[in-house]
Formats: C-alpha cells, structure tokens, sequence
C-alpha cells in the first residue's frame, strides 16, 4: 500500500510540473517581446493568444495545451502506473481513478503553474486532453454541441460550458439508457460532474459578461448564422 501510495505521488507530481508549462507566456515572451497576461483578457490560454498573436500561435498553444492532458493519462495512468503494477485487485486503485488523477493534476498544474505565480490558464484544453484520452465518445459529442454552439453564438466562454455539460449527460445515457459496459462508471460520472462545476467556476467572470451582454464574441466562427444569411450564401 505504502509502495503504491509514493508511486501515485510521484506521478501526480510529474503530471502536476507537465500541466503547470505556461505555453503561452513562453511563446509570448520568445518570439513577440512580451507577458501574453499583459493584454487582451491578460489570459495566457489559446483564446487570448488567438486573440493577441494571431490564428496560428493560437492554434500551435492549443495543441500544445491539450497534449498536456493526454501525456499524462497515457504514458502515466495508462503506461507507467500500469507496469508498476498500481492498478491491481487488491489495491485501492482502478485505472479511471488513475486517468483522472493524473489528468486532474495536469489540469491543477496549467491553472496554478509554479512556474508563472500560481497564476495559469482556466485549464480547458489540459481538460480536453484529458478527456480524449479517458472519454473519447463522450467527448466527441460534447465537442460538437460545442461547435455548433460557437457557430450559432461566437461566444467561446458558452460553447465551452455547454459541451462540458454534454459530457456526464452522454456518460449518464449510454449507462443507463443503452446499457453500455463503462468500467468505473461511478467513478467516471462523478468525476465528469466535478469537472463541469470547475468549468463554470473557471468561467465565472464569463457567465458575468454574457449576462451583461459585454462578452467578447468571434464573429468571423459565426459559420451557422452565415449560412442564414443571403449575403453569405
């Protein structure tokens, strides 16, 4: 138990130190001059580096951040934990406790990076890395309400919080409504309504601005509602 207790520490410490790399800022100060956390919504996430530095350097942080999450859960949870032998039948352990503890910290790592302050990112590619690797069919409808909400919207903030939402409601149906073998349910439904609470808690200062209606908004994503326009046909 002992053994398997300093293992799972030491792994949540490398998740931690793999989430906590503020990519932003990095690039930011690198190649542009400057903190990212000094402009825009002085967010060192992709929509603010998207936002400040262009499209591209968006994109390039995105994928950087997400991959974040998915190292973790797979080379750690998935290839490290399991050849260290921590996912037994006799242990407290069970490969989606593993995941999501592991995930979770790379999440807790690029929200208060040690390296930046304490002071990171909302954490929602980490997540979405995460996810990829833990729940991907849940995931993939979830990215589509997302989508189609940014489409219809351009609000990033509420595409973000409604397809989180999407993911304990299609974990929730395919289990009980379909009948679907998910190992660790309990353990996966839980975690996913705790990781919609930390969404919208993230998104506090959002939820904010869409009621006062001062929310940024994308409107060049608004793709849905171009297709009902004339002039955009």
């Amino acid at each position: 138990m002992l053994e398997i207790l300093l293992k799972m520490i030491l792994l949540i410490l490398l998740s931690y130190l793999i989430g906590a790399i503020p990519t932003g800022v990095i690039i930011s100060k690198k190649f542009f001059g400057f903190d990212i956390r000094t402009q825009g919504s002085k967010n060192m996430g992709s929509t603010n580096i998207m936002r400040v530095l262009g499209i591209k350097w968006g994109i390039v942080v995105q994928i950087i951040d997400v991959l974040k999450g998915v190292v973790p859960v797979l080379l750690f949870a998935n290839f490290i934990g399991m050849r260290w032998g921590m996912c037994v039948e006799d242990s407290f352990l069970n490969l989606p406790i593993l995941e999501i503890t592991v995930g979770v910290s790379a999440i807790a790592g690029h929200i208060w990076s040690c390296f930046v302050g304490f002071k990171g990112g909302k954490g929602i590619n980490t997540a979405l890395g995460m996810l990829i690797a833990v729940l991907p069919i849940e995931l993939g409808i979830g990215l589509f309400i997302f989508a189609m909400t940014l489409g219809a919207t351009g609000y990033v903030s509420l595409s973000s919080i409604l397809g989180s939402l999407m993911i304990p409601l299609v974990l929730f149906s395919r289990y009980n409504f379909f009948s679907v073998d998910i190992k660790g349910y309990f353990t996966l439904i839980y975690f996913t309504i705790g990781f919609v609470v930390l969404v919208v808690f993230a998104h506090r200062s959002n939820i904010v601005r869409l009621t006062k209606g001062t929310e940024n908004r994308f409107e060049k994503v608004r793709f849905l509602r171009c297709l009902c326009r004339k002039e955009c046909l």
